[in-house]
């Protein structure tokens, strides 16, 4: 049996007013749910969008006509693109299809699907929101359109999710050859030369008239506007990688990217003017530089199509497949993960050689083993990390460790209540927004490389993946500090988590689940978990004879004003725990606006008293 504990706590008043989180609620699950697991109330979970199940509006595609036809599967990335203010509508949700097929429809490759959402007012739940776009399609889910406006896209995985909104998907899955992207006529059908500006309307500049091999028009973030559901551009001067994830920083300039491979480099990209990202300059990590960073020639695309030997050359670092790479607002830096695999060994010697580098970390760890390199067959980086990029150092170093280790995976009774293996997803919410308990936390997704070496217990039916979060004001984070929050179905990969930017709702998708699994659990799907911002832990004990011997609250009960026998910081609960009223430094509290019923006083020494209002 392995304990879910599930986020059910938040930001109870604790010294110093210093928030404290407490997770309350522990559900006991086996690792062979058929289904998503999510915590309790008050948190609420709702299924938006099921892939092989929902029908996609689509463009008028390779001869055949605008219609309707059924989405693709395999969800990866969530994008989410904020309504203007004063919209009645919430935002846009754009979503990756990591499934290569052709589709006379859709188009070949991959694709991604966006639709727009609000709020229900009386539920705070997500709604599809009907919309008629620019082109005439009409419904409620549409299909992005690559093939009329960029060329096929291929292997949509993570992608960039700005603060302004703008989306960019990533074509992760390197392709080296055309017969890669033909695969016997299940991908992509057209393998012809690709010339840019002029086989589609979308170009880019610089590079406008200028032809390429097939297969090399894949593998790039690629821009998409989500209201009107069509791709915008390739971003060829960004190079051609494995990409996974990216982020963009705040001043809508900066961009960090990474790449999935082994070797897989960090890269940044700096817009000359801000906003317009067909212009700056691009640069790929180099530890033992003294900038840190080299500049890589993006205006030859010869050397964009062939980054990484552009990367080899400046002898940059290497990591073992990144991942996701995202930016944490509330201390200012970069994150990303190194999902990591079992044996990297040779697969980054040849590199190696060469004059690219170790990252220090892994250097460190063959050290630590007696190898002398990480290019040593004997090297292994089973189960991944989430690596930190310090803004102010330039320095990299490991966050949070995968693990723990095991040769031999334990049977389901002895397996740890808390393991994480390869992390993917990588993103950040902050709970309590607007108050002064507000909270961040780093959303961890995991997409397990394999089943051995504990990364699911002895005899595991089929793969499991969890999701986690982790509280940012933890010093030197362990396995221990994360917080399991969702667990998904049998076979699947959990994807794609990012909060809104009210922190309300965290947005997750799954990801290839076994096709036994029941309705909706045997399809890729996108579910939403709305109501953080209304998590708030009931005292952990409100027992008359544990109450507070220093902390009277009067009159009680009370109906328009409560008075403290001391001068305090204070916290109102409902008895669902929510939050309901925050105050600094006083002795007194007006509560005439709140329904009657039974509520519980905290102050900042966490002595708790109870309080009817009637």
């Amino acid at each position: 049996m392995k304990k879910l504990y599930a986020f059910a706590g938040a930001l109870l008043m604790a010294s110093a007013l210093q928030a404290q989180t407490v997770f309350d609620i522990e559900l006991d699950t086996t690792l062979a749910p058929v289904e998503v697991k999510v915590p309790a109330s008050p948190l609420k979970y709702q299924v938006l969008f099921i892939g092989g199940h929902d029908s996609v509006e689509v463009t008028p595609t390779y001869g055949n006509p605008a219609g309707r036809t059924l989405a693709k599967q395999w969800h990866d990335f969530i994008g989410f693109t904020p309504a203007d203010a004063g919209s009645s509508d919430y935002g846009w949700i754009s979503v990756n299809h990591e499934m290569i097929q052709a589709n006379d429809r859709i188009g070949d490759g991959g694709g991604m699907t966006t639709f727009k959402v609000r709020r229900d007012p009386n539920t705070d739940t997500l709604i599809v929101v009907p919309q008629t776009l620019a082109d005439g399609r009409s419904g409620k889910f549409f299909n992005v359109d690559f093939v009329n406006t960029v060329g096929e896209t291929g292997m949509n995985c993570a992608g960039i999710s700005a603060p302004n909104g703008r989306i960019w998907t990533a074509e992760e899955w390197f392709i080296s050859r055309t017969a890669d992207i033909y695969a016997n006529g299940a991908g992509v059908r057209d393998t012809s030369d690709f010339t840019i500006g002029t086989t589609t309307p979308a170009g880019f500049p610089g590079f406008n008239g200028q032809t390429i091999k097939g297969y090399q028009n894949f593998n790039w973030m690629v821009e998409i506007d989500p209201k009107e559901a069509k791709a915008i551009r390739k971003q060829y001067n960004w190079g051609r990688q494995p990409f996974e994830g990216g982020t963009m920083l705040p001043d809508n300039k900066t961009v960090f990217l990474g790449g999935d491979d082994t070797p897989g480099f960090f890269t940044k990209f700096v817009a000359t003017t801000a906003g317009d990202f067909t212009s700056g300059k691009l640069y790929v990590y180099k530890h033992d530089s003294p900038e840190k960073w080299v500049e890589i020639d993006n205006t030859d695309l010869t050397k964009m199509v062939d980054f990484k030997s552009q990367a080899v050359a400046a002898n940059a670092t290497m990591f073992n497949r990144i991942e996701w790479v995202a930016y944490n607002a509330a201390d200012g830096n970069v994150y990303f993960t190194e999902t990591g695999r079992d044996n990297p060994g040779s697969a980054w010697a040849d590199e190696a050689a060469l004059g690219a580098k170790y990252a220090p970390y892994h250097q460190n760890r063959a050290d630590q083993l007696g190898i002398i390199n990480p290019g040593n067959a004997a090297y292994q980086d089973i189960y991944g990390r989430v690596v930190k990029y310090d803004m102010a150092t330039g320095m990299v170093s490991p966050y949070i460790e995968g693990g723990p280790f095991f040769a031999v995976s334990p049977a389901p009774a002895a397996y740890p209540a808390k393991h994480l293996s390869n992390p993917d997803g990588l993103n950040f919410i902050t709970v309590g927004q607007g108050t002064p308990d507000a909270r961040t936390f780093m959303i961890i997704s995991e997409d397990l490389n394999g089943r051995n070496f504990g990364r699911n217990p002895a005899g595991a039916a089929a793969t499991v993946c969890e999701l986690f979060l982790l509280d940012m004001t933890v010093a030197n984070p362990t396995i221990d500090d994360l917080v399991r929050i969702a667990i998904t179905p049998l076979g699947s990969e959990v994807t794609g988590a990012i909060a809104t930017p009210d922190g309300k709702t965290l947005l997750v998708n799954v990801q290839h689940p076994n096709t036994t699994n029941p309705f909706p659990y045997n399809n890729s799907l996108t579910f939403a978990i709305t109501g953080w911002n209304s998590l708030s832990g009931t005292p952990t004990s409100v027992d008359p004879d544990e109450e507070g011997s220093g902390f009277k609250v009067y009159p009680n009960p009370v109906s328009r004003e409560v008075f403290f026998s001391e001068v305090t910081d204070v916290a109102l609960y409902d008895v669902n725990g929510k939050r309901m009223l925050v105050a600094r430094n006083v002795k007194s509290l007006d509560i005439q606006a709140l329904p009657k019923g039974v509520y519980y006083l905290q102050n900042k020494d966490r002595q708790t008293q109870k309080l009817i209002i009637e």
